[in-house]
């Protein structure tokens, strides 16, 4: 059946949008999904975390009783070091335990309570070291069997494996969850390029056969009126451009498309394109006053531009969004490589990458660093002290010099703190944990980036055993706190990204 013009304007116009909205949806659905996989993420991490700072309380009072019990039974003041050594980081990880639990409401309360019936047996702990030092072991030993003491050890161990079973089941639905939002990710992919094959198929089928019928209207033409020859070899000429540049399309269309779809900006380059030969011929054909076909040309002319201009903005976002994912995907498969490292030489190594850009604006960096090492893995460190000196740099106040400073310093338990502060814009109260979220970012957007930097640096703090912080007043600058141990054990594993 011969296709007339308008027909092949409105099945074009047609195909057209189908292939819009397939794209769209696919543009929708990937990015919701990384949304998705991106809060599994998070709710993964956190109960890693909780279920870390659980274990390492339960491990240090069970240290401090351990002591208790040995010193009670062997007189032996050697005894005493596992509770010694215990009794000082229980205050600490109580209070870590805390932090974390209050992300959650119906951990509300479990705190408390845990920390009830630790205080409890570290009394009674208290309690019976001092009669046995003052040689009074026998009430010591009455105290102990009173069992006050074993049902608030009871009540705690109890807790503690509470909060970290509530982790494990909750790091096991969000793998599960990740697992399944990959594989409808997959899904979404292969319906999408299944449905823009379709398309592009009925696209070059409905050009072959209007080609066909163009070629044949032009030999009747030729038989029919020899006459006109010149003017049907003009015309016959422009429809042959017009026929090699549609045949040119449809072959790029459906050759990109048998690859596999990895890449949907392609396909909004081939709309493009083919939208600028439907609105080539459309332009051409001015005498056809049908109301459907003036509505088609509007669409072809006017509303398919702006609309694809939308999907390319749509498909660069989530370009961005997928390859930041992947760039901390690969740096989470990386092993770590803990080795002796002289942290003031790092340091000013990292400072001396910026040292051009901070001088040419007047401005300075200084360092008081009080740990001269550390055993940790270089990279990771020198990517997070480069990304926060990159962002004092790029977020530095115009009407006034850069200042920043480095310091490191010790801390109780065997780790170590290093601040690094500078005098730039600053970030407000409201944003100070929004900063460190991916994909998320603070304040004026008058600088490039994707929201991944801190996230980023938050992750491989946090691979290193580690965690980071920050104070800031807006309009004043901003103290960047990172938490490290010492010693990074080798076994320590990959980074989770």
């Amino acid at each position: 059946m011969p296709i007339s013009a308008s027909a092949f304007v409105r099945s074009t116009v047609l195909m057209l949008l189908v292939g819009f909205l397939a794209l769209a949806g696919i543009v929708g659905t990937t990015i919701w999904l990384v949304e998705q996989n991106n809060y599994w993420f998070n709710e993964t991490t956190n109960s890693r975390v909780a279920r870390s700072a659980t274990v390492n309380l339960r491990n240090a009072v069970q240290d401090a009783e351990t002591g208790q019990r040995g010193y009670l039974l062997t007189h032996e003041e050697s005894y005493l070091a596992p509770y010694n050594a215990a009794l000082p980081e229980i205050p600490g990880f109580l209070q870590r335990l805390d932090e974390v639990l209050s992300a959650y409401p119906e951990a509300e309360g479990v705190a408390a309570k845990l920390s009830a019936s630790i205080s409890t047996k570290l009394e009674e702990m208290a309690r019976t070291i001092a009669l046995g030092q003052a040689g009074d072991y026998e009430q010591a030993i009455e105290i102990v069997r009173s069992d006050r003491g074993k049902a608030a050890m009871d009540e705690a161990r109890a807790i503690f494996s509470g909060i970290i079973d509530a982790a494990d089941a909750r790091t096991i639905e969000g793998l599960e969850n990740q697992r399944n939002g990959t594989t409808a990710l997959r899904w979404v992919t292969i319906i999408g390029a299944f449905i823009i094959f379709a398309v592009v198929g009925g696209a070059a089928w409905a050009v072959l056969v209007y080609t066909r019928e163009i070629a044949a209207a032009r030999r009747e033409t030729e038989l029919a009126n020899l006459t006109l020859e010149a003017r049907v070899t003009e015309r016959t000429s422009d429809l042959g451009r017009a026929n090699e540049e549609i045949q040119r399309f449809a072959y790029i269309v459906t050759h990109d498309l048998r690859a596999p779809l990895v890449n949907i900006m392609g396909f909004t380059s081939e709309l493009e394109s083919s939208v600028g030969t439907l609105s080539t011929y459309m332009a051409k054909v001015t005498d056809n006053p049908d109301p459907a076909f003036v509505e088609a040309r509007t669409a072809a002319t006017e509303d398919l531009p702006e609309a694809i201009t939308f999907i390319r903005a749509a498909t660069r976002k989530m370009d961005g969004l997928i390859n930041a994912i992947l760039k901390i995907s690969r740096e989470g498969r990386r092993q770590l490589k803990p080795e002796q490292l002289n942290l003031q030489e790092l340091i000013d190594n990292s400072a001396a990458a910026v040292q051009h850009q901070v001088v040419d604006s007047g401005g300075t960096i200084t360092s008081n660093i009080e740990v001269p090492r550390l055993v940790s893995d270089r990279l990771s460190l020198e990517q997070v002290l480069g990304n926060l000196l990159d962002n004092a740099v790029k977020y530095r106040q115009p009407d006034r010099p850069l200042a920043v400073a480095i310091r490191a310093r010790h801390l109780a338990g065997n780790r170590i703190e290093i601040e690094v502060e500078d005098n730039g814009r600053g970030i407000a109260p409201s944003d100070h944990e929004r900063v460190f979220e991916l994909f998320r970012r603070a304040g004026v957007q008058n600088s490039p980036g994707e929201g991944i930097g801190l996230a980023h640096v938050r992750t491989m703090v946090r691979s290193l055993g580690g965690d980071i912080t920050l104070r800031s007043t807006l309009g004043a600058g901003t103290t960047f706190i990172i938490t490290l141990p010492r010693e990074l054990r080798a076994n320590s594993g990959s980074q989770s990204a």
